[in-house]
């Protein structure tokens, strides 16, 4: 086997061209620099282009991104919202219910409001006591601004209560600037008015006169708020007039309340049991 002996003259060759080649390569840079700058400006420009409408999309995407967690905290807000000012709303009305029951006469159970039938003319509410916490048919219902209803059916844990918006619903009710006396009940028709009848024409009733119930009936004691006076129109062939009210209480609003530990004056209840005895 034969090795190929290194030549110095073939060395000086090869370093001869390349010494060549790179002399030709400068002076072919240095005759196009002009144009080797203009392709750098075209490159510059195109890639600036480019990069426009990219950054567009980056900028789109991260608003839409933006977008989306300002709507899911919005929402998050309000219902926080919501349930603050269900709160505040639950603690004003039972900062009232407080002031009401230091104020008042009566004997007063706390009851909650767990059920509510509002939609027919048979309205009903049931509220958490019964005959475990000591109440009893026909004790009145009532908030801090005026009266409910009253129990109609006690259990042992729950009782329901007939509401003034309940057609078979009656309060024998007094006029505190005149006191003219009445009744009070529910037309079935229109929720938000009731009615006061059997109060002479000569009497004269005026908008914003208070409506309370009188006591007279031994079924509700007397003075609680029923509603303010709205109108009042004479009845056709009569000489009475009919009054509308507006009660005091938002049946849809309320959430708690107190039942008035009220008994009836049993020497009146008998003396009507033997009156009627009369008739029989």
């Amino acid at each position: 086997m034969r090795f190929r002996s290194f030549n110095l003259s073939d060395a000086k060759d090869y370093i001869v061209t390349a010494l060549i080649l790179v002399f030709a390569l400068a002076i072919m840079i240095g005759r196009h620099q002009g144009g080797i700058d203009t392709l750098r400006k075209i490159s510059v420009t195109g890639l600036s282009l480019l990069e426009e409408p990219l950054a567009n999309i980056r900028v789109y995407r991260q608003a839409l991104n933006t977008n989306t967690y300002l709507q899911r905290q919005n929402i998050l807000l309000q219902d926080e919202l919501s349930r603050l000012r269900s709160i505040e709303q639950e603690n004003r009305e039972l900062r009232r219910l407080l002031g009401y029951r230091e104020r008042s006469q009566f004997e007063l159970a706390p009851v909650s409001i767990v059920g509510k039938q509002l939609t027919g003319s048979n309205n009903i509410l049931t509220i958490d006591a019964g005959k475990s916490d000591g109440l009893e048919d026909g004790m009145p219902l009532v908030t801090s601004d005026g009266l409910i209803g009253k129990i109609v059916l006690t259990g042992t844990y729950y009782s329901q209560v007939m509401p003034y918006y309940n057609s078979l619903f009656r309060v024998s009710a007094r006029i505190q600037e005149n006191q003219a006396h009445g009744i009070v009940s529910w037309p079935g028709d229109i929720y938000g008015e009731l009615v006061m009848d059997f109060v002479p024409k000569t009497i004269p009733i005026d908008s914003g006169f208070v409506v309370e119930t009188s006591g007279n009936s031994n079924q509700f004691p007397g003075g609680i708020p029923i509603g303010k006076v709205i109108r009042s129109e004479p009845e056709p062939g009569r000489e009475t007039q009919r009054i509308y009210l507006e009660p005091f209480v938002m049946l849809a609003d309320i959430a708690q309340g107190f039942v008035i530990e009220f008994q009836p004056d049993t020497s009146i209840v008998n003396l009507q049991q033997d009156y009627n005895q009369l008739f029989e």
